[in-house]
């Protein structure tokens, strides 16, 4: 069975900067699995994407109706299991390799972020990679909590003596070392039973992400992250949010709301099936109204299976009104959660648009008017091979577990077992090694 040592999710081995590796993301929401496979090749950095040490090149995807998920929470475990193994092995023939561990998005939860920190005093007088795993080590202590599982731990800056804001203290001279550490923390139990879904399926959990922050480092620009930027993740149960200043992740929370509250207010409104609902919501929802809104007529099947009833015929304006309010409670939630964070202190901060709720008509124009920020939908940045299809807002949290590797240094938990990313040659010699040390 799966457990959480200490709390704790899996950490990653991060890729070396120096060698091509394969990896394999699957975000299991609300609506969809989805399962990409890529390789990492070492590239120079781009002007846009500095930050990103390989450049990912697609070489399977698949995406399957999600089953056994609410609000981001398995909550029919064989369910789950069987559309999660749909996407993969589809995903695995078009990439011609067979997967053995997955980097995996988390949307539900209960998604928290908390800040600490921690102080030592420096013996030799010179910060030390000693000195530093000591200060990241006593700010850590403080993140474990009952019924709580540590997703991220990433350091946001350090101090020294009277000095703040430092980056990279290494070598540095001073008397006592701070540090100032960003943790995110999800409910245990459903890390648990997602990460049991995952294992069910012969795969082994990489690491968890938060859904977000894999949307962030797909679609946010280096710039936009050291501006300040918040990622908004419209998924069909959960809405989450990552927010980004000076280039670093300081901030995640969420809520159980999205597209699909929209597409049950449609059922109930228009006296349809759920499946017409989400249909008429996906080619004519929209936030906006136009002249002709009231003449446009859009035909609603009837629910029930008798040919002799009549189908319905409602306007497009009909539609708005039903979905405008929702979408309306739901960036209303975002902006008022937004002022609570450090986004606030970011005055032109930008607000980026991800998930298939996003894809609403006139989303953004409304956003800007609720959130009073510049807002921008965004798509996967940097990424090669990805089907038409997988170019849009919806598969941005996908993407992003695919560049993820790229970040793993970043975090910071305490020494525990890691686990190594797929190489052309290594993977079999890996398995051997393991074996070996467990026998004997």
């Amino acid at each position: 069975m799966t457990v959480l040592p200490f709390g704790l999710t899996p950490k990653m081995k991060p890729v070396s900067p120096r060698r091509a590796a394969v990896v394999a993301g699957i975000d299991v929401g609300t609506s969809k699995v989805v399962c990409l496979i890529a390789r990492l090749e070492p590239q120079a950095p781009q002007e846009a994407l500095r930050r990103r040490s390989h450049g990912v090149r697609i070489m399977g995807f698949a995406h399957s109706a999600a089953a056994g998920m609410k609000a981001g929470s398995v909550v029919d475990l064989e369910a789950a299991e069987a559309m999660i193994r749909q996407a993969i092995a589809t995903a695995e023939g078009m990439a011609g390799v067979r997967i053995q561990s997955a980097v995996i998005s988390l949307s539900g939860g209960r998604l928290a972020s908390e800040r600490f920190t921690g102080e030592i005093v420096l013996a030799g007088g010179v910060v030390t990679e000693a000195d530093i795993a000591r200060v990241l080590a006593a700010a850590s202590r403080h993140s474990l909590r009952g019924g709580r599982a540590v997703l991220h731990s990433l350091p946001i800056g350090y101090t020294l003596d009277a000095a703040t804001g430092i980056r990279e203290p290494r070598g540095m001279v001073g008397r006592r070392l701070g540090v100032d550490m960003h943790t995110v923390t999800a409910e245990a139990a459903t890390v648990r039973n997602l990460m049991l879904a995952i294992e069910r399926c012969h795969l082994t959990v990489e690491a968890v992400v938060a859904s977000p922050y894999a949307a962030a480092l797909a679609v946010l620009a280096d710039d936009e992250a050291d501006l300040g930027s918040a990622c908004v993740d419209l998924g069909a149960g959960t809405t989450t949010f990552a927010v980004f200043s000076g280039g670093r992740f300081v901030h995640a929370e969420g809520f159980a709301l999205g597209g699909r509250h929209v597409t049950l207010d449609l059922a109930r409104g228009l006296n349809a099936r759920i499946a017409d609902a989400e249909r008429i919501k996906a080619i004519y929802g929209s936030v906006l109204t136009g002249g002709s809104d009231e003449r446009d007529m859009i035909t609603v099947p009837p629910v029930g299976d008798d040919e002799r009833e009549p189908p319905q015929f409602v306007s497009r304006a009909q539609v708005t009104r039903i979905v405008r309010p929702r979408i309306e409670e739901i960036l209303e939630m975002v902006r008022d959660r937004l002022a609570a964070s450090p986004f606030a202190a970011e005055a032109r901060g930008r607000i980026v648009l991800t998930g298939g709720g996003s894809q609403v008509t006139g989303l953004a124009e409304l956003a800007a008017q609720i959130l009073r920020r510049p807002v921008r939908i965004g798509r996967p940045l940097g990424i090669s091979g990805l089907p038409e299809a997988a170019k849009s807002a919806a598969f941005a949290a996908a993407a992003g577990l695919l560049v993820y590797p790229q970040a793993a240094h970043l975090e910071h938990f305490e020494p525990r077992k890691t686990r190594r990313l797929m190489t052309g040659t290594g993977g079999y010699m890996a398995r051997v090694g393991q074996w070996l040390r467990e026998s004997f």
